[in-house]
């Protein structure tokens, strides 16, 4: 805890930096959230990404986008929203990819509108805010009010730092990458608990101990969880990057990204912020309600008081 306040001026330079790249700059959306086409398209040969691309373009599409899956016979075909449309994209889309020796069919076809999109933008957002505010009601109601807080500002950390990266690099944000921020904010928030969880604990065992040595204590008890539970999750997260293809690459840098953060917000944001608000003891001892207080009887012997 000796480092939390330069820890926490860092903190805020990056979030002033991810939240100022976030309104200049914007998020780069993918079609769940714009609109579009999304095409799987697979040929007899391995093909190059440039002569689908330039097949594309020919046939009247705009700003096609062309990647892998997994082999070079295998391919992504992304639009976004065309002028106007063909009645039947799928036909459309299967004789524009035809190339000379090398036969194409298209296994799946996705029409997302620019009206869904928009309607799946506002939904996404309305999700993370409810999903902090039930949060912070459940940890107010376990813990105290200052730890509900602290919670709550750790986990904007994670989600702001998380979604910033993705702006500062001009990643591609779809609903992929937002499932893996809704996935961190219940990761973050099960880690965090776990740290609380034992600092209530240390308070109501450890006497004659300052806040800040109670604190650091409990935080090196969690440490070896803490990193275990990392470790795992970041190797499941780099096999997902590594093969799980362009449908979960995305998804895995995220995670990647916001497992990191996650760990150093549960550590210095939240308990940080308790400890600003003045966390002591007094706020996990239970007070007895009058109603409930023993009554103390005392018994006066009188052959006692002759003697």
């Amino acid at each position: 805890m000796r480092f939390r306040k330069p820890l926490a001026l860092l903190s805020m330079l990056l979030v002033i930096i991810a939240l100022g790249s976030i309104m200049t700059k914007g998020l780069h959306l993918g079609l769940d959230f714009t609109g579009g086409i999304a095409a799987e398209v697979n040929y007899t040969q391995a093909v190059q990404q440039t002569d689908v691309q330039a097949a594309l373009t020919k046939a009247g599409f705009h700003d096609p986008v062309v990647q892998y899956l997994g082999t070079q016979r295998d391919l992504l075909v992304r639009m976004p929203a065309q002028e106007k449309p063909p009645a039947d994209v799928s036909a459309y889309i299967l004789q524009a990819v035809q190339l000379l020796n090398n036969s194409a069919t298209v296994q799946k076809v996705d029409v997302v509108g620019s009206q869904v999109g928009s309607d799946l933008y506002l939904h996404s957002l309305g999700a993370i805010g409810l999903s902090l505010l039930l949060m912070m009601t459940y940890v107010a109601i376990r813990f105290q009010f200052k730890f509900a807080v602290g919670a709550v500002i750790s986990l904007l950390h994670v989600t702001i730092l998380t979604v910033g990266a993705f702006s500062v690099f001009n990643w591609p944000f779809d609903l992929t990458v937002l499932a893996a921020v809704l996935a961190l904010i219940g990761y973050s928030l099960n880690d965090t608990i776990v740290v609380f969880d034992r600092i209530r604990e240390n308070f109501r065992k450890i006497r004659g101990a300052t806040a800040i040595e109670i604190v650091d204590i409990s935080l090196t008890e969690t440490f070896r969880r803490t990193v275990m539970t990392v470790a795992t999750v970041a190797l499941v997260a780099l096999a997902m990057l590594f093969l799980g293809g362009d449908g979960l690459y995305w998804f895995s840098v995220a995670l990647l990204i916001g497992l990191v953060v996650g760990t150093y917000s549960s550590v210095y944001i939240a308990t940080g912020y308790a400890i600003f608000m003045g966390l002591s003891r007094q706020d996990f001892i239970v007070n007895v309600k009058p109603e409930f207080e023993e009554e103390v009887v005392v018994f006066n012997d009188p052959k006692a008081r002759s003697k």
